[in-house]
């Protein structure tokens, strides 16, 4: 009771302090410690052999003096580089592992999720685990899992990705296993190096041979979770009877789970956890003979995952961890748990470190005293090419100073040119555009195609005479100013390519070179005249040449002529004084008026009375009548009416698609001036960015350059310290083989030697 009550303490309100100290605390690490130390010395080991490989390879092979050692030696020296760098390849993957067996919907997925303190596994009512599951941490801050003979990461947040991820994997096996990888900032146990496996119900399949090959004989501790409701089964009692064939004495924990259900009736609790307790202890006692008789307390627990893992993340919320609707004896349950957890890893890891660690351990001894043996035999006098090395790095380190100082001016010089070429690209487009717009009534009047003016057939026109004009307005850009453009940026970045070529070795040169010669460049001016000309309005509807609204129009203009037009219902005129209301009051002061409002104003006042009764044209009739006679007025309007109908009869398709042509031209190139900054601003970028790619490409190539003969400068620097230090590096590793040896037995006495409790 000590034990459940010192872990319960540790647990403190808030998920962060409670994966802190519950991880501080855990028996687990001493696994995790024997762990990290033993990597530690292997990685030493193995970085020792390796020199120790090279260094021997060296004075063997070397024209510098006579052998000092047999071939012989150097390749069993070498093979033990690959020997002890694959130890070490085992020992970084070594985890402990629990294996979790049971029939199907006893509850190991929700045992796991209640070990995890989250809802990492799906679980509930049925068959949820159709596949092994192993559940190990990640470093990093998003869990994802691989399915087995694929390396691709699903990624994983929540138990229902899980779950959906679970079941796009449907087509897997019972024998399967998918691998799920847990951040290991959310739960502290997967930070121990501890793996999980939910495993199928052993009741669901035959092929219990070779889930036992594949998944159970590298397990450390395997953890049967019983239904408490009813009884051990012939199916799991079978199952780990071959598991005991396999192995030797495996560690097996019974967890007799849904033990609230007692709690409904209490009156046979006693009786019921009696039965449990002797049918479990007989079954590993004397059915598998895995424990003996007054250890076997240590190896049964009644608990309630579900409950557990409930309170848990009650509590990982700063909830009240029996907050929810909880059976009656739940903190009994809760510490029967967190018992069973402590038993469980003090169990695990003992029993993994002795297993995982002590056969490579052995043999890492074995392998220090022998490279001891061999750096005590070899004696050597080594030739001094140290300063022809200093001075071959010298001459390099000045090169690189050289290289760095004309990169920074070389790179100003080519900006500035190309500074220079984007001005006059952008000087160029804008010309040759102002130019096309001068010229854009003959590029409409080129375009042809069928022209009417009903709405459907006017559209398509529209359309059709956007794109010829956008091809057209391209392709003459294009002529205009493609060649001079070209040819500035073909010299310019030929220029760039002779200025750099200096600081570049003769080899890189021609490649250089080809720069210049794949260069394949088009200004792309993009107009867009659909969008630019979208809200067009054409007026083609016949208007009489001397018809009333047209000589309004002549004399005053489209905008007074429709104001005039407009204003004949009885508007009167803003210039003209008006006759108060009341006549007390004064007559607004009379304001200037422009000859444009001086004539709306008398065609307002001399149409209104004539719109307002057809007396007033009988009596202009009349007057106009006896004034020049019934014969002239008759000529006249016959003249009149005989111009009409041929202007009505001449206003065929042709004359509105004219008409249309000038409206259209006068629209799109009032729009088209509007762009013309724009379009060059954006073809100068267009060169800009080409010849600012090429110098980065040089740069590139400088930079290169640049990096090889550091690369140079820093391998002299390895071989001057290597011949400075090779007459003594026999006897200094000689010495480093006898510490991690040393190491290693200290190692094998601290981890691997029953301790005295």
């Amino acid at each position: 009771m000590s034990l459940v009550f010192s872990r319960t303490r540790s647990l403190v309100p808030g998920k962060e302090g409670r994966m802190s100290d519950a991880a501080a605390a855990s028996p687990l690490k001493h696994f995790v410690t024997a762990k990290r130390r033993i990597n530690g010395i292997f990685e030493q080991l193995s970085s020792y052999i390796s020199e120790g490989a090279v260094f021997l390879e060296e004075i063997h092979l070397s024209k510098e003096h006579d052998p000092v050692i047999d071939e012989k030696k150097v390749t069993e020296v070498k093979d033990y580089t690959a020997n002890v760098a694959g130890i070490a390849e085992v020992l970084a993957r070594r985890h402990m592992k629990v294996a979790f067996f049971g029939r199907t919907s006893n509850g190991k997925s929700s045992v796991i999720n209640a070990m995890l303190w989250d809802k990492v596994l799906p679980s509930g009512i049925g068959h949820t685990t159709n596949c092994f599951i192993s559940v190990e941490g990640t470093d990093g801050g998003e869990g994802f899992l691989t399915t087995e003979g694929s390396e691709e990461r699903q990624s994983i947040n929540t138990v229902n990705q899980l779950a959906h991820a679970l079941h796009q994997t449907a087509n897997l096996g019972t024998g399967s296993l998918v691998s799920v990888f847990w951040p290991k900032s959310r739960c502290a146990l997967l930070r121990d190096d501890l793996v999980l496996v939910d495993s199928p119900g052993v009741d669901v399949t035959t092929e219990l041979d070779s889930w036992i090959d594949r998944f159970c004989l590298d397990a450390d501790v395997f953890v049967l979770v019983a239904n408490s409701e009813s009884t051990l089964m012939v199916t799991e009692k079978h199952f780990f009877h071959k598991v005991s064939e396999r192995l030797s004495r495996p560690n097996i924990f019974i967890l007799n789970n849904r033990w609230d259900a007692s709690a409904l009736e209490p009156e046979y609790m006693e009786e019921v956890h009696r039965q449990h307790m002797e049918r479990c202890a007989s079954f590993l006692v004397d059915e598998l003979k895995v424990v003996a008789r007054d250890q076997v307390l240590d190896r049964i627990f009644f608990i309630s995952a579900k409950e557990v893992l409930s309170s848990r993340i009650q509590r990982a919320q700063g909830l009240p961890e029996a907050g929810g609707a909880l059976a009656e004896g739940f903190q009994a349950r809760l510490f029967e748990f967190q018992n069973f957890e402590r038993r469980f890893e003090e169990c695990i890891s003992q029993a993994a470190v002795q297993t995982k660690f002590e056969q490579h351990t052995l043999r890492a001894i074995a392998i220090a005293e022998t490279m001891r043996q061999v750096m005590d035999s070899v004696h050597l006098t080594a030739a001094d090419h140290r300063q022809r090395c200093e001075d071959e790095r010298e001459e390099r380190e000045d090169r690189v100073a050289f290289i760095q100082q004309q990169l920074k001016l070389l790179s100003q010089q080519c900006r500035d040119r190309i500074g220079k070429l984007a001005e006059l690209v952008e000087k160029k487009v804008s010309e040759a555009m102002l130019e096309e717009i001068r010229r854009l009534a003959h590029l409409v009047e080129s375009f042809q195609c069928e022209f009417h003016s009903s709405p459907v057939v006017l559209k398509i026109y529209k359309q059709e005479l956007h794109k010829h004009m956008e091809d057209g307005l391209g392709r003459n850009l294009t002529d205009r100013c493609s060649n001079l453009v070209n040819s500035s940026l073909q010299t310019t970045q030929e220029d760039m390519v002779e200025i750099v070529k200096p600081l570049l070795p003769l080899s890189m040169r021609t490649m250089a070179d080809t720069l210049t010669s794949r260069c394949c460049f088009n200004l792309s001016y993009e107009l867009n005249c659909e969008h630019l000309c979208a809200d067009f309005q054409e007026n083609i509807e016949f208007r009489f040449s001397l018809g009333w609204s047209a000589l309004v129009a002549r004399y005053l203009g489209h905008d007074g002529a429709r104001h005039a037009l407009c204003s004949v219902p009885g508007q009167v005129a803003r210039g003209l004084a008006l006759t108060p209301v009341n006549p007390s009051l004064p007559a607004p002061p009379p304001g200037p008026m422009s000859q444009e409002e001086l004539m709306v104003s008398m065609v307002t006042g001399l149409a209104a009375p004539l719109a307002r009764t057809s007396m007033g044209i009988i009596m202009v009739g009349g007057l106009v009548w006896k004034a020049v006679g019934w014969r002239v007025v008759t000529l006249s309007l016959g003249l009149y009416g005989l111009l009409y109908v041929y202007e009505r009869v001449t206003w065929t398709n042709r004359a509105k698609e004219r008409a249309f042509k000038r409206q259209f031209v006068a629209y799109a190139a009032e729009k088209l001036q509007m762009v013309v900054s724009f379009t060059s601003s954006n073809c100068s970028h267009q060169v800009q960015q080409v010849l600012t790619g090429t110098l980065a490409r040089l740069g590139e190539q400088v930079d290169e350059t640049r990096q090889g003969l550091e690369a140079d400068v820093a391998s002299l620097v390895r071989k001057v310290q290597v011949l400075e230090n090779v007459g003594a590096k026999a006897k200094l590793l000689r010495n480093k083989a006898g510490w991690l040896g040393n190491e290693l037995n200290m190692f094998s006495h601290q981890y691997l030697q029953p301790q005295e409790q």
